[in-house]
């Protein structure tokens, strides 16, 4: 009977909490709901959170209970601002989604930062014009002007509830089904918690992610935390832009206290091509069975391309390779890679001028977090005018469009750059970056599924197809990096060419392509993942002038080295001598500490892996 009587009290009290917000859940459960259809993208294989219905009711359930707890004059305003708040981070992603075909990222929420007083006026008069009225915009906007008149009439829901109950059979029958519905309510949330409980420990990773980076890694799992609300996705972008800017203050600091002693401009043109997501074993140069890279193959036949045999990325992710092999930090130094001033920042001090071409890290609306992590250090206005003369603005379908900008550049002679005793030019390449087939101009290709039927018959139609797709990017990469590097033939110039990791692509008879980001490293992934090429090109000129520094590079195409050091080779080819310099991480020095762990993802020594 005690029992019985207990069960009763706290069901009638678990109703009475969670019906006071009534009005409340229902607009926010719907405005949930409605969001999360709008932005659903219009593509093949898109659907909705699987557990979106069940979790939001949990959220908002758990959300009206705390409110029914507050004081009754204190849980009005707060009810009410929650509501707006909810309303307006809705408005924005779902604008984001009609104008710019995306919801609330980091780098949506960085650009609306920099947004001046009169941008912001133009943003209000695009979101209250007819089109968007009349569309998703206009849809939250009516739920929103709904919600307010309902809860502004003299009755609300709430009190037409409370008259209700207090006649007829709904009074006689509130004493026995109050308890029962509170117990009904209780499973359910005790059902939604358990269903929910996965993706509240895996937002709370990501929403407590020690750095972007980190934010990055864990969305390589397939069961990340999904933010499948706005103010989720609010909130993950705010964490990710107070992380960012922590790492863009050191990084700051770091550059402004960085000191070049002299320069010898021993090089006077460096060339720097960084590649995306190429593995050595589908390039023919390294024996790969399919003709990829045939001019490769014929400049170093020329005698002039020396390919580095033995060189591993520290990351298989871009964004984790770009800082650490900008950085003239090394894994396994003290420290983190934002403590250290970036080499472009160096050769700038020392007098180089730096020009920076990137087919991929242009900050824009819809930029995944991967681009995000990658290009935020680059794109920071104040770190960019550190390390940058002159950048792109503007992205293209095919990389061979950054020559025609470059050439537009050197047409200018007007540039400081015409002027300067030094040319440092970084070619930032989209590569092989998925998808493959978008990657070649289709009158461009080469290989086709049918040509894979024999060496790879365990592969399907589909299969074969990726692959083939994938070669004929590498081609079209071959026919892109050595036109790059013949445009400084006539000049005293070297050619670094270095992709920023490898790439799977059905290796091993495995029916897998790109990359395995949360699995162990294995000797098999190491060498499908992080093998890559190394190549430097050296022009007849610069082979005339500097022979000793030709025979070094020369004698060492067969050691051991990782691109997080590839600064203090850069450093040393410039003749930039300066604190962060390091002899011991210089490729190609006499000093050079070949026996140092090469550590992948920080964790493990490549070398022991053989």
């Amino acid at each position: 009977m005690r029992m019985f009587d207990w069960l009763r009290r706290a069901g009638t009290a678990l109703m009475r909490l969670w019906t006071r917000n009534l009005l409340f859940f229902l607009a926010m459960y719907l405005l949930g709901c409605q969001v999360e259809w709008i932005t659903l993208p219009n593509t093949r294989g898109a659907h909705l959170y699987p557990v979106l219905y069940s979790e939001l009711f949990l959220d908002i359930s758990l959300l009206c209970i705390v409110l029914s707890l507050l004081p009754r004059r204190l849980q009005a305003w707060t009810r009410g601002g929650l509501a707006a708040v909810a309303y307006l981070v809705a408005l924005v992603d779902v604008y984001c989604f009609a104008k710019y075909d995306t919801t609330l990222t980091p780098t949506v929420l960085m650009l609306v930062a920099e947004t001046d007083a009169s941008e912001a006026g133009e943003f209000l008069q695009t979101i209250l014009s007819a089109d968007l009225l009349l569309g998703p915009v206009g849809v939250v906007l009516l739920l929103a002007v709904i919600h307010l008149a309902i809860a502004c009439c003299k009755r609300p829901l709430s009190q037409i509830v409370d008259k209700v109950g207090k006649n007829g059979i709904v009074r006689k029958a509130a004493p026995l089904m109050a308890p029962l519905l509170g117990m009904v309510l209780l499973l359910v949330l005790i059902c939604t918690a358990h269903s929910s409980w996965r993706n509240k420990v895996g937002v709370g990773q990501l929403l407590t992610a020690s750095s972007v980076g980190e934010m990055e890694h864990l969305l390589t799992d397939n069961n990340h935390g999904v933010m499948y609300l706005p103010c989720y996705r609010l909130a993950f972008s705010v964490r990710a832009n107070m992380l960012t800017a922590q790492q863009v203050s050191k990084l700051r600091s770091a550059c402004d206290a960085a000191q070049v002693d002299s320069c010898d401009f021993t090089v006077p043109d460096i060339v720097l091509i960084i590649g995306e997501s190429l593995s050595r074993n589908h390039c023919q140069n390294y024996g790969y069975w399919q003709p990829t890279t045939p001019r490769q193959l014929q400049m170093e036949q020329e005698g002039r391309l020396l390919r580095f045999t033995d060189v591993v990325c520290s990351w298989n992710l871009t964004s984790f390779v770009f800082k650490q092999m900008f950085s003239t930090h090394c894994v396994g130094d003290s420290g983190e890679w934002c403590d250290h001033p970036l080499f472009p920042a160096l050769f700038r001090q020392a007098g180089y001028h730096v020009t920076f071409l990137t087919n991929q890290f242009l900050p824009r609306a819809k930029e995944a977090v991967y681009d995000f992590s990658g290009g935020f250090f680059l794109n920071d206005a104040a770190l960019s005018a550190v390390q940058f003369d002159c950048r792109n603005h503007s992205k293209f379908r095919f990389d061979e469009a950054l020559i025609e900008e470059y050439d537009h550049l050197q047409a200018d002679t007007t540039s400081t750059r015409s002027r300067a005793l030094g040319r440092l030019t970084i070619f930032h390449l989209i590569g092989q970056h998925v998808l493959y087939k978008q990657r070649s101009p289709d009158e461009r290709k080469q290989f086709h599924r049918d040509d894979y039927k024999e060496a790879k018959p365990h592969l399907n139609v589909r299969e074969r197809q990726t692959l083939a797709d994938y070669d004929n990017s590498v081609l079209y990469n071959d026919s892109v990096v050595t036109e790059i590097a013949r445009r400084f033939d006539n000049r005293d110039a070297v050619v670094i060419y270095v992709p920023d990791h490898g790439e799977e692509c059905y290796e091993d008879n495995l029916h897998f392509f790109c990359r395995m980001h949360s699995a162990e490293i294995t000797p098999r992934l190491a060498h499908a993942e992080f093998d890559i090429p190394f190549w430097i090109y050296c022009s007849q000129t610069f082979v005339e002038h500097h022979p000793e520094i030709y025979q070094q590079l020369q004698q060492s195409r067969d050691r051991r080295f990782m691109t997080d050091a590839l600064p203090h080779l850069l450093l040393y080819l410039a003749g930039i001598h300066c604190p962060d310099y390091r002899e011991d991480r210089c490729l190609i020095s006499g000093d050079y500490d070949e026996g140092r762990a090469r550590l992948l993802k920080n964790t493990v020594d490549y070398d022991s892996l053989q």
